[in-house]
């Protein structure tokens, strides 16, 4: 059975009613039928029938064991986080995350863990800095923003042998271009805001695991801690999920035009999108991904945060935002905004330099979207050549 079919016939029909959507459970508790013995919920942090529902269709995508969904996609990092001890290490992809970073070394390094960046898309990178304290491999690919790509099943195997816990943010690929867990991973956590839920109204996060174990303790710090998926936005993400992989055909399709349009265009200086075969990680991304994703990041030749910030501030269907995976196309300026909280010199030594912009393909026509990007790039050539005169006057 292909993998669209069989995604949209594991979201069960409801047993009571026969609703072919899912039901929202929006309670906080359940009544019992004598204390202890209840219908499966005692009280809805705990567990809710539709964030179950949610939950078992994350492990199915993912080909895990367990998933979990939690109320951010950093929740679901720090319920991860916190499989961790004081002394321990971690070995994270240097091109990470904003938050991830914020989160890494301004609150779990307080307490003694200690984090080491490495371009991971080299394994042997990974094996240099592993240390006897080294207990959790991180990992991003596509990274964000610079959409480096690292070999999993390569690290699935270096962190098996050194009996490492190896994590991969499945974020920017989902389970509908490639499945970490299959390639040696063994935890998988996803931004659900993003291609999960596909329509920029949630905030979710969610963790699938390989195993039961692993799994169980991770749920352990979801309840514990609280961090959990409300009923109504777990039924948004279902719905989201109902339509990822024919969502992601079309971003992908899109997202390799307007790369190669960015490739030809004068103002740019360099174009990141795995499906180009010009990027460095192109046949790793080949050999592991079903496709490259929706994200394309380019920087200009004129690398300045004015030249940047200027260009975001002129398209018209790129609509500047944080965020991305939507149905709507969105653009960022990386430097000034998700990964703002980076340190300049680490930024921009992993790539994040102050021109780089990063896109998030909807799902409008190609041709509009090219259109919007030519005039504003015509906009970028035109202020530098008006710099350049005023200069010379």
């Amino acid at each position: 059975m292909q993998a669209t079919t069989q995604l949209i016939h594991s979201i069960p029909v409801d047993p009571l009613t026969g609703a072919i959507s899912v039901p929202i459970y929006q309670t906080s508790t359940f009544v019992q039928d004598a204390p202890g013995v209840n219908k499966g919920y005692d009280y809805a942090r705990s567990g809710n029938p539709t964030r179950a529902t949610l939950e078992s269709l994350l492990a199915t995508l993912e080909g895990g064991e367990v998933g979990l969904a939690f109320s951010s996609g950093l929740a679901a990092i720090d319920a991860i986080a916190k499989l961790l001890k004081t002394g321990d290490e971690i070995i994270a992809v240097d091109d990470i995350y904003g938050g991830a970073y914020r989160l890494f070394t301004q609150v779990y390094q307080q307490f003694g863990i200690k984090i080491n960046f490495v371009d991971t898309s080299d394994p042997a990178n990974i094996l240099d800095a592993i240390t006897p304290q080294t207990k959790l491999i991180w990992l991003e690919t596509p990274t964000n923003p610079t959409l480096k790509i690292s070999d999993i099943e390569a690290i699935g195997k270096i962190a098996k042998a050194h009996n490492i816990l190896f994590c991969v943010d499945n974020t920017f690929a989902t389970p509908a271009l490639q499945k970490p867990l299959l390639l040696g991973a063994d935890i998988v956590v996803h931004s659900a805001t993003k291609y999960l839920g596909g329509h920029s109204d949630l905030i979710a996060g969610a963790v699938v695991t390989k195993d039961k174990e692993l799994g169980a303790r991770i749920k352990f710090f979801q309840n514990a801690c609280g961090n959990i998926l409300g009923p109504f936005d777990s039924w948004l993400v279902i719905r989201g999920i109902e339509t990822l992989h024919l969502r992601l055909r079309q971003h992908c399709t899109t997202a390799l035009e307007i790369a190669q349009f960015l490739q030809t265009h004068p103002a740019v200086d360099k174009v990141y999108y795995p499906g180009l075969a010009t990027h460095p990680n192109h046949a790793i991304a080949k050999k592991q991904s079903k496709g490259f994703g929706g994200i394309v990041t380019f920087s200009l030749k004129q690398d300045t945060v004015e030249a940047a910030t200027g260009f975001a501030t002129s398209t018209h269907l790129f609509k500047l935002a944080e965020s991305l995976g939507g149905i709507k196309s969105l653009i960022s300026h990386p430097a000034t905004m998700t990964h703002k909280t980076i340190p300049a010199d680490k930024r921009q030594s992993a790539g994040v330099v102050d021109s780089l912009l990063r896109l998030s393909i909807g799902l409008e026509e190609a041709e509009d979207l090219i259109e919007d990007l030519q005039a504003a790039l015509d906009g970028v050539l035109a202020q530098s050549a008006k710099n350049l005169s005023t200069a010379a006057a």
